[in-house]
């Protein structure tokens, strides 16, 4: 019995230095000072900095939202006064009946475009014997009275396919 009573003993105090090296919680004063940075290796004190406000997570999102409306609106107004844009990419497909190209195109910042996949309809004036499906090409695109953008001219690019 005294055996086991000794390690309980034993194990108790190892426990007195290390309760020591713990550091008593910061005061009420030390809490509004800031939130701390990291820990205290020496004499300093505390390191922290004083607390920052944070908006609510809607107020970040509206703010983000209105950024970004705002540059798509500055695009477009660089855009101004031109009804046509540049892009390249690769066709997809061709419908020759409709008249239509489905491209995957790379950003097209003049009209604030992210690279996309999507079908163009094309001018009536456009030779679409031109292209063909895994060709990489130049493009025109201009928008048409109802808004919707129209391919006005297309050539394979630089290098072929």
């Amino acid at each position: 019995m005294i055996p086991r009573l000794s390690r309980y003993l034993v194990a108790a105090l190892m426990l007195i230095p290390l309760i020591a090296c713990i550091k008593p919680p910061p005061t009420a004063a030390e809490q509004s000072g800031g939130v701390p940075l990291g820990i205290d290796l020496g004499s300093s004190g505390l390191v922290a900095t004083a607390p920052q406000p944070r908006a609510p997570a809607s107020v970040a999102v509206a703010e983000r939202d209105t950024f970004h409306s705002q540059r798509a609106t500055q695009m477009q107004m660089a855009h101004a006064g031109h009804n046509d844009a540049h892009g390249t990419g690769t066709v997809n497909s061709i419908d020759p009946a409709q008249h239509k190209v489905n491209l995957s195109h790379n950003p097209i910042p003049e009209i604030g475009w992210p690279a996309m996949t999507m079908d163009f309809p094309v001018a009536p004036s456009v030779d679409l014997r031109a292209v063909k499906p895994g060709t990489r090409v130049n493009f025109t695109i201009e928008r048409g009275e109802g808004g919707m953008f129209e391919i006005r001219a297309i050539a394979p690019a630089g290098g072929g396919r």
